[in-house]
């Protein structure tokens, strides 16, 4: 089989190559026909899937099963921070492996304490104690149950265009359509409108407007259901999957005021916001707040190995010192996972990743996408931070209507994507956005030629607008 060439090719020169063999591509038609007869998909509708098989990757690209090179602005589902095949994160799980492949949660390890220590240095304020979990959704799950034992309260408050993760109560804490078929209004999940000026749920026309009346909202839900019934306000502490919304810094710390007015614990969840992803460690220092709790994944092992944990602070570590913890996970802090985490972190800092993330996207992603938001009608708004960024594409830009529906799809928005791929680019979509999240260790040459690609591909939608 030949490999296919984009209809285009803006990779810049010094783009990894890569010949894929005959057999690897004869290798993935078999891969295809074994995952559609076997692989049962998240999120889908089993009969109506045709995945892309991925033969290989390095840096900031991926080889598809016709051999076909695609810059990936998806980093997978936003995890890749430090790009594909990172050597030196490779070494350290080929080396774990060979010294010590797994260990019981109960013992210590060199590599989960290097890794715990790792993150309570980076994590704000006094969350220097780590909780291990195999990925974000558990981690959600184990935060909300310390604020639920520690306060002696079960409801949980979150917003509306959220993701938490597909486990039962991360799942009822999520504020999108996904939440629908699984909510059976027994969980003690109460949701309110965040703060969204472009989309406002409070007919704001700024954001300090939008930041007063989102808080007012919140606080006026906080009395209706209750203050002392309350343990925690759940916030991703800049939303990803729904939407990649920067809250005003005054509504962050407002929500911190909030809670501790009345005892309630501060739960920020940075699963996908997390590791280098906005330009900082973290993206809630963004807003000066310290959270009781931190929950984090993805990007701590840049996906290479499943991880997630819970970073806690004093005060509700405490509550643990001589009360046995009534939760736990057989694989909680695998030397393998911890072993990426300490690579991955150790090469973040020594290679300038969180830095680069931040120079990315000031000089480079948020310019051209406001110059081509100036261009293409179909660009409703664009919002980010970092290698974080949002397209709000639009039928129609000024009723705002959406070029796909919310909680769904739409062939305009089809069309866009497979135009996106078409040339070139492996793109991330959410309903009617584009989300530009390459790896944090994306190259400036990188970066405008995926941009280059996305504004090519837009033209589809606004194509779309004209008609």
């Amino acid at each position: 089989m030949t490999p296919r060439t984009p209809a285009v090719d803006t990779h810049p020169a010094d783009a990894p190559q890569r010949d894929v063999r005959a057999d690897v591509l004869e290798d993935a038609r078999t891969t295809y026909e074994l995952d559609r007869r076997h692989v049962f998909h998240s999120w889908s509708a089993q009969a109506e899937l045709d995945p892309m098989t991925i033969v290989g990757a390095e840096g900031s690209y991926i080889w598809d099963g016709t051999g076909r090179r695609l810059l990936d602005f998806s980093s997978q589902l936003v995890y890749t921070n430090i790009g594909h095949q990172h050597p030196a994160v490779v070494e350290a799980i080929q080396r774990q492996a060979a010294d010590l492949c797994t260990v019981a949660p109960q013992h210590a390890n060199a590599a989960r304490s290097r890794a715990a220590q790792l993150i309570a240095e980076r994590t704000p304020g006094d969350l220097d104690q780590i909780f291990f979990t195999n990925g974000g959704a558990d981690a959600v799950e184990h935060a909300v149950r310390m604020a639920r034992l520690h306060t002696g309260r079960y409801k949980v408050l979150s917003r509306y265009r959220s993701y938490h993760g597909g486990t039962d109560t991360a799942i009822n804490l999520t504020g999108d359509p996904r939440r629908w078929p699984n909510d059976y209004g027994s969980s003690g999940a109460v949701h309110f409108f965040g703060p969204f000026l472009y989309r406002s749920a409070f007919h704001s026309t700024s954001e300090e407007e939008e930041s007063a009346r989102a808080l007012e909202h919140l606080e006026q839900t906080v009395r209706l259901e209750g203050p002392e019934t309350i343990a925690a306000i759940v916030l991703e502490s800049i939303p990803g999957t729904a939407g990649i919304m920067i809250p005003p810094v005054s509504y962050m710390q407002g929500v911190r005021e909030l809670c501790d007015r009345h005892g309630i614990m501060f739960i920020a969840d940075e699963v996908m916001a997390g590791f280098g992803r906005t330009g900082r460690w973290f993206a809630i220092e963004h807003f000066d707040v310290v959270p009781d709790l931190l929950t984090f994944a993805k990007g701590v092992t840049s996906g290479y190995v499943p991880l997630g944990g819970v970073a806690i602070s004093r005060r509700i570590g405490e509550t643990f010192d001589h009360r046995p913890y009534p939760g736990g996970l057989t694989y909680s802090g695998h030397p393998l996972a911890a072993a990426a985490a300490v690579a991955t972190i150790e090469a973040m800092e020594a290679e300038g990743i969180v830095e680069n993330a931040r120079r990315i996207g000031e000089e480079v992603i948020g310019p051209r996408l406001r110059e081509m938001q100036q261009r293409h009608p179909s660009i409703g708004e664009v919002r980010g931070a970092g290698v974080f960024w949002a397209v709000e594409l639009v039928k129609d830009p000024v009723t705002r209507e959406p070029l796909a529906p919310y909680g769904g799809s739409s062939p305009d928005m089809a069309a866009v994507l497979a135009e996106c791929k078409a040339l070139g680019l492996l793109p991330f979509a959410n309903f009617n956005r584009i989300h530009v999240v390459p790896p944090c260790t994306i190259t400036e040459a990188e970066a405008r030629a995926g941009l280059d690609i996305l504004d090519r591909a837009l033209e589809t939608a606004d194509a779309a607008v004209a008609g």
